[in-house]
């Protein structure tokens, strides 16, 4: 009989991609395993964790102990933790969580089908490794979990960036590129399994090929990418301001294929807070990027972070963030609440912000973004564009969810559209006729 596996995946896209290897390892190894949906219909139950903030060990360690309930109850027999926590925690985790049967770091995943057959044995097994450097190639398996009309690809991992606040590059190691050739032929691969819209991730995009081709190499893995016949939509994601340079948007204006949107965290606009996360810029440089974006790019859709409460932020330095958003009108803008991660440097700074502080500035810039989103989207109205469409929406007969070329999937907003002939995985042409605080409403033109 088949080991039954079912696999819980958390965090952001990069991780998905894990995921999707994960499944594709434990397939791609035979007849011995069997993929299912539910954990409680499994024999072992896997969750790909996310440690980067506190939010997102929260929703780690809550899985774990729902799956921990699954097994005494009977309904499971193992648990394998896989991913950033046990990365970061493995050695704790392992110490007090003796209802898990494996834990396993952010590589090693060729190694699955042998721990998945210990675990199946009764031993409890630990692979985690101290100094991560795993890449996958085109020829690595994988089993997509995205809908087949889009898709994500990895073309970096780790990170270099030195920022005070962040645990990535403890995590994930150092920044490290796949070759121009390996990620190509995933993307021709994916086209020709139906993928329309490729996103392009990696904890930094930008600096793409620095490590491997001595200066960054994105554009041309653009051109490149935008050279292969099928391809519709690039898009991408994760770019540092600090490397965004006018090679790469001369490549972004000038190619069709490459949707005009940018994923640009600033993560903050004054210089005292930008010099203490160490973020290499400066509100001068990202003023003038940003100018430069839209200067270049009409219609640009710019999605950026930013991060409130950080250590010794006062209210001065929070109001220029708010202002800085209310001057630039982000497209899109995710804010967060800082989060106290130890083993980093902001961690230990001594004025930090109280809880409660940290939420009202959080509540405050939201108020402000959904005020502009509202504004932005009340200019679309009459316009046309170009919708891929995602799913059929579940709760009104007739009506589809796609998104503008303005939107990453999952992230970003929605186009409620209705028409004749409409199917998922298709472009359609739409006539928006109103808005929503973040979504649109059309109808197929």
């Amino acid at each position: 009989m088949p080991i039954k596996i079912s696999l819980i995946s958390l965090g952001c896209a990069r991780n998905l991609v894990d995921s999707e290897i994960i499944l594709g390892t434990l397939k791609d190894a035979g007849a011995g395993f069997k993929i299912v949906d539910s954990p409680s219909s499994a024999d072992i139950a896997i969750v790909n964790t996310c440690s980067f903030i506190e939010d997102a060990k929260k929703e780690s360690i809550g899985v774990i102990l729902d799956l921990i309930g699954l097994k005494k109850s009977g309904k499971i027999k193992g648990i394998l933790v896989a991913g950033c926590l046990p990365q970061r925690y493995g050695k704790v985790l392992q110490k007090e969580l003796g209802e898990i049967d494996g834990f396993i770091g952010v590589e090693g995943f060729a190694r699955l089908p042998k721990l998945i057959n210990d675990i199946a044995d009764g031993k409890r097994i630990y692979s985690v490794s101290r100094n991560p450097a795993y890449l996958y190639d085109w020829k690595t398996p994988r089993q997509i979990l995205t809908p087949r009309h889009f898709a994500y690809v990895k073309i970096s991992e780790g990170c270099s960036h030195k920022c005070s606040f962040c645990v990535i590059p403890k995590i994930r190691g150092r920044h490290r590129s796949r070759k121009i050739e390996s990620i190509v032929e995933e993307a021709r691969y994916l086209i020709s399994k139906g993928v329309k819209e490729i996103n392009l991730v990696g904890q930094d995009t930008t600096l793409y090929g620095a490590d491997i081709y001595g200066r960054a190499a994105l554009p041309k893995l653009l051109k490149r990418l935008t050279a292969l016949e099928g391809t519709r939509w690039l898009r991408l994601m994760y770019a540092h301001p600090a490397h965004l340079n006018d090679e790469l948007i001369s490549v972004i204006s000038a190619e069709e294929r490459i949707c005009k949107y940018i994923d640009l965290p600033i993560q903050h606009i004054s210089d005292r807070i930008l010099k203490a996360m160490r973020r290499g810029t400066s509100r001068r440089s990202i003023d003038g990027l940003l100018t430069e974006l839209r200067r270049r790019i009409p219609g640009i859709a710019i999605r950026t972070a930013v991060i409130v409460g950080f250590p010794g932020e006062t209210e001065g330095e929070f109001e220029e963030l708010l202002d800085f958003v209310k001057e630039t009108r982000f497209g899109r803008l995710g804010a967060f609440v800082y989060s106290e991660e130890e083993g980093t440097p902001a961690a230990k700074a001594k004025k930090q912000i109280p809880e409660k502080e940290k939420l009202a500035r959080w509540n405050e810039i939201m108020k402000v973004q959904q005020r502009i989103s509202s504004e932005n989207n009340g200019r679309f109205i009459g316009s046309e564009f170009e919708i891929l469409v995602d799913e059929k929406e579940g709760s009104e007969k007739g009506v589809y969810l796609g998104r503008t070329y303005m939107d990453a999937p999952e992230i970003d907003g929605l186009v409620y559209i209705k028409g004749p002939g409409i199917r998922a995985g298709d472009f359609v042409t739409a006539r928006i006729t109103d808005t929503l605080e973040y979504d649109l409403v059309g109808i197929k033109a």
